[in-house]
C-alpha cells in the first residue's frame, strides 16, 4: 500500500486536489493521510508547520500538495514554510516539469500540434535566488538598500545537471539544453558552464546545447520544436516553466514533481491558489491529476500512471473539460470525467 500525505492547501487547492485523490482512489492501492496545513490552519492556530512536521512528511512514500497562498496572510509565511520549507528540508533538489501539449487547439501558437510541444524542464530547486540569503537596510525609507544573494554550489549544480543528462538519455531524442546568464552573471554561472561541459564528456550519446536564458525564452515562444530537455537554475526555471504551461493550454494543465530520487518526494500542480475562483467549481483539475500521475510513475507504478495519462487525453479529446480550456464542466464533473475513463 502506497502511503501519501495530502496537503490540500488554499483557494482552489482543496478543490483540484480532491479530484486527483478521486482518480487515485479509483486505481486503488493508495492510503491517504490528510494534513490541515494551510492559511486557515495558520490563522486559527498560529502554526505554519507543526514541530516535527518535516520528519512526519519523510515517513510517507510521497506528498501530494495543492496550491498555497491567501491574501489574508500578507507575507504568505505559511506558504513559504509549507512549500519552500518542504523543498529545502527534504532536499528536493529536482523540480521536474513536463511540457506536453494534449490538443492542438489548446496551444496559443498557430499551427502547432502535440508533436511540436513535448519537452521537459529540469529546474534546480534548493539553491539560487530562492534561498532567502540577504536583507534590507533602512527599510521603508528613501535610503533603503535591499540585497538578495544567489547561491550556487558545485554539489548543487553538479547533481541537477547530472539528473538532467540522465533524463535526456532516457528520452528518444537525447537532447539537453542548459540555460544560464553567464554573459552577465559571470561568477555563479561560470560554475554552471564548468559543470555542464565536465558532465557532457560522460554522456557522449546526448546532444548538448547552451543558450542564454533570454534567448531561450524568445525561442520557446517562436518555436518549441527543437527542445527536448532543458536544465536551468531556480529562478529561470520558474519563469520558463510558466511559458511552458502557456504552451500546454494554460497553467491549469501543468504538472510538476519536486524530487530527491530514492526519497520521499512532493507533487503539485503548477498553478496558484486563485482565491477569486475558490468555491465556484470552476478550477481546472488536470494539473493536479497529472501531478498524481507523475507521483505514480516516480513510485514505480508506471502502468497506472499511463492509465491516468490516457484518461486525461481521452477527456481532452472529448472536451470533457472546464471552461478555461474549452469545456463546459465544473471542477468536480471534470474530475469525474477523468475517473470514469479509467474504467
Amino acid at each position: 500500500m502506497t502511503r501519501v500525505a495530502v496537503i490540500p492547501g488554499d483557494g482552489i487547492g482543496p478543490e483540484v486536489t480532491a479530484q486527483a485523490v478521486k482518480v487515485l482512489e479509483a486505481l486503488g492501492g493508495v492510503e491517504f493521510h490528510r494534513l490541515p496545513w494551510s492559511a486557515n490552519h495558520y490563522l486559527t492556530t498560529g502554526e505554519t508547520v507543526p514541530p516535527g512536521g518535516y520528519d512526519l512528511l519523510r515517513s510517507f512514500d510521497a506528498i501530494l500538495i495543492g496550491a498555497l497562498g491567501d491574501p489574508r496572510v500578507e507575507d504568505n509565511r505559511h506558504a513559504r514554510d509549507i512549500l519552500l520549507g518542504t523543498r529545502f528540508e527534504l532536499d528536493l533538489y529536482v523540480n521536474y516539469r513536463p511540457v506536453r501539449l494534449l490538443a492542438a487547439r489548446l496551444c496559443p501558437l498557430k499551427d502547432r500540434t502535440p508533436a511540436d510541444v513535448d519537452f521537459v524542464v529540469v529546474r534546480e530547486n534548493t539553491e539560487g535566488l530562492y534561498v532567502g540569503v540577504g536583507g534590507r537596510f533602512k527599510p521603508g525609507t528613501t535610503d533603503e538598500i535591499a540585497v538578495q544573494e544567489e547561491i550556487n554550489t558545485y554539489k548543487g549544480v553538479h547533481r541537477i545537471v547530472k539528473h538532467a543528462f540522465d533524463v535526456a538519455r532516457s528520452r528518444p531524442r537525447r537532447m539537453l539544453c542548459m540555460a544560464d546568464k553567464s554573459n552577465a552573471m559571470q561568477q555563479g554561472h561560470a560554475l554552471w558552464q564548468r559543470v555542464f561541459h565536465e558532465l557532457a564528456g560522460e554522456y557522449a550519446d546526448v546532444t548538448i546545447r547552451h543558450l542564454f536564458i533570454d534567448a531561450l525564452a524568445m525561442m520557446l515562444v517562436q518555436d518549441p520544436r527543437p527542445f527536448d530537455v532543458i536544465v536551468t537554475n531556480n529562478l529561470f526555471g520558474d519563469i520558463i516553466t510558466d511559458i511552458g504551461g502557456a504552451l500546454q493550454g494554460g497553467l491549469g494543465m501543468a504538472a510538476s514533481a519536486n524530487l530527491h530520487p530514492g526519497r520521499t518526494s512532493m507533487f503539485e500542480p503548477v498553478h496558484g491558489s486563485a482565491p477569486s475562483l475558490a468555491g465556484r467549481d470552476e478550477a481546472n483539475p488536470i494539473g493536479a491529476v497529472l501531478s498524481a500521475a507523475l507521483m505514480l510513475e516516480t513510485l514505480g507504478r508506471r502502468e497506472d500512471a499511463a492509465r491516468v495519462q490516457r484518461a486525461v487525453e481521452s477527456a481532452v479529446d472529448d472536451r470533457a473539460l472546464t471552461r478555461d480550456v474549452g469545456g463546459q464542466l465544473g471542477t468536480s464533473a471534470a474530475g469525474d470525467a477523468i475517473r470514469d475513463r479509467l474504467r
